[in-house]
């Protein structure tokens, strides 16, 4: 028998980081549907929060599925309800990629802390300085380019 647990921090990002996300309780709409999506796939959704433009999950995903199937799933399905959706009228798209840490299970509350304090995180950092340190901590270079897709 295999045993695997691959607890998972990722980013999404709105397109071109666009503030197009609800602020107020509309945005559980998006938390709810990104669960559901996440579920179906065999995947549990630890912790969601986001910000006007960006999304922040801890989740796990089984070794069954490629994190990149995963992900685009998660990203696609999300995106096409939102476009409908009451109270996300300014959404038109996920941003291109994402950003995804695999973690320790033994960084799990930290993890969830940081992603349930992150309005007031943001209030001293800017999402943009957020993400690149995210990136470094993957021990990869952030290509400018990649910031306005």
């Amino acid at each position: 028998m295999s045993y695997v647990q691959l607890l998972i921090h990722a980013i999404v990002r709105t397109y071109k980081s666009e503030l197009t996300l609800p602020t107020d309780e509309k945005v559980k709409f998006l938390y709810r549907e990104m669960w559901g999506i996440s579920k179906s796939k065999g995947g549990y959704l630890y912790r969601i929060n986001s910000m006007p433009d960006h999304v922040h999950l801890l989740l796990t995903i089984p070794p069954t599925v490629a994190l990149s199937d995963f992900m685009q799933a998660l990203k696609g399905s999300s995106s096409k309800i939102l476009k409908t959706a009451d109270g996300f009228e300014k959404f038109r798209a996920w941003g291109e990629g994402y950003a995804a840490l695999s973690k320790s299970m033994e960084d799990k509350d930290k993890i969830v802390s940081y992603i349930i304090n992150q309005q007031e995180h943001h209030k001293t950092v800017a999402f943009r300085q957020e993400y690149e340190a995210f990136i470094r901590e993957m021990g990869l270079a952030f290509d400018e380019r990649d910031w306005e897709r």
